[in-house]
């Protein structure tokens, strides 16, 4: 009888095993799961910046789809590089391309025709449509502008 006791105690032992080796390994897999998902966000918003900085850097100039067919007093909205911009036909034929990022919070703001002005709505910021200058609200700094060159009904917009 004592071979039976041992023999079942040796397979109680082996079985006891067995649970704490999957028990290791599926802590690890839970551990390297939640480490992941932790790790992934932090590894983006580190790594940003540094991307859409030198996505920025490569991207020199644009041609603006539809922008020869741009109505006086108008915007359109249109991508440079990654972030968004916006091509203005004056009244007085002369054009404005600025980046639409507000200087203050990153907001995008807008054309308004009525006032001839852009308007950032997060905090009432206020743009002079032809030279991007701030001129109310909070914004800290006027907005980043662009060459505009209209020629063979093309719309080209690129750094200043």
């Amino acid at each position: 009888m004592s071979e039976n006791q041992n023999t079942s105690g040796s397979t109680e032992q082996g079985a006891s095993s067995e649970r704490r080796t999957f028990l290791k390994v599926a802590a690890c897999g839970v551990g390297a799961a939640w480490a992941g998902m932790v790790g992934y966000p932090i590894y983006r918003y580190i790594a940003s910046p540094v991307e859409e900085a030198a996505s920025a850097d490569v991207v020199t100039e644009v041609e603006v789809e539809k922008g020869a067919e741009l109505p006086k007093n108008a915007a359109l909205m249109f991508k440079f590089g990654t972030k968004p911009a916006m091509l203005i036909h004056h009244d007085d034929d002369t054009w404005s391309a600025f980046l639409a990022v507000c200087t203050h919070l990153g907001c995008t703001p807008a054309y308004q025709p009525e006032e001839k002005r852009i308007f950032c709505p997060c905090h009432s910021g206020v743009y002079d449509a032809h030279s991007g200058a701030n001129v109310a609200g909070p914004p800290p700094k006027p907005l980043p502008q662009f060459k505009v060159a209209v020629a063979d009904g093309k719309v080209v917009v690129s750094r200043a």
